[in-house]
């Protein structure tokens, strides 16, 4: 059975960063200016610079919750991410904001036949889903994905890793998620489930007043999404 070598990290960035573990390593990209971008990088670019069979993709809203939860079946399958429960045909594996992918698979979303489509985890877990499965690559079934990541389903407390802005006050530790926005540079992602988020602070200290914080933050990155 193959392993995953964890300490081989690569983090993406155009930012001039110097990283604060050895096991890091920085790898210089272009400016990714929006969520399309991101995923024609995924998608198209992300496996030039993959060396091993399978490669663990992690945006900054999830990560590892418990390394101890690993299961060697994860390596059974070229996809695996938190499943989305809002579909009900199967194709409900996997968002891609934390997920395990085959090297097998990143290549093949590059084949001409391949239809790239933003975002690039729908594309994958859905558009050519079965154009993948027709290449003999396999998706995991729920069950799997669920331990394997917690979204908008599965358990922070069983699964080996998670995604998902509303989920971090509970994952990381509301002190902690809190010094995280403080340095955040876009908080343009909260927008979706910015309401979920606020709720998630609940039973920390200065609620109220991180409340309006985070309020006043998004009106003002509204207004000047509109200059």
């Amino acid at each position: 059975m193959a392993q995953i070598d964890f300490a081989a990290c690569k983090l993406f960035t155009d930012a001039p960063l110097r990283p604060v573990h050895p096991g890091i390593a920085i790898v210089p990209i272009r400016r990714l200016d929006s969520a399309a971008a991101y995923s024609d990088f995924l998608l198209a670019h992300m496996v030039d610079h993959v060396k091993t069979p399978y490669c663990l993709v992690a945006q900054w809203d999830g990560h590892v919750l418990d390394a101890r939860r690993w299961r060697p079946e994860f390596l059974d399958y070229d996809y695996i991410g938190a499943s989305w429960p809002q579909f009900l045909d199967g194709h409900d594996v996997g968002n891609g904001g934390f997920s395990l992918r085959s090297r097998r698979l990143m290549e093949a979303c590059r084949d001409f036949e391949f239809r790239a489509f933003h975002p690039e985890d729908v594309a994958i877990g859905r558009v050519n889903r079965r154009w993948l499965e027709d290449r003999e690559m396999r998706f995991a079934p729920r069950p799997l994905a669920d331990l394997f990541a917690t979204e908008r389903a599965g358990d922070l407390e069983n699964s080996f890793g998670y995604h998902g802005v509303f989920n971090m006050p509970r994952a990381t530790g509301i002190e902690t998620f809190w010094r995280i926005y403080r340095e955040l540079d876009d908080r343009s992602s909260l927008g979706p489930d910015f309401t979920e988020l606020l709720k998630s602070l609940r039973g920390g200290r200065n609620r109220f007043v991180r409340s309006m914080r985070m309020v006043i933050d998004r009106a003002r990155d509204r207004v000047w999404d509109a200059c």
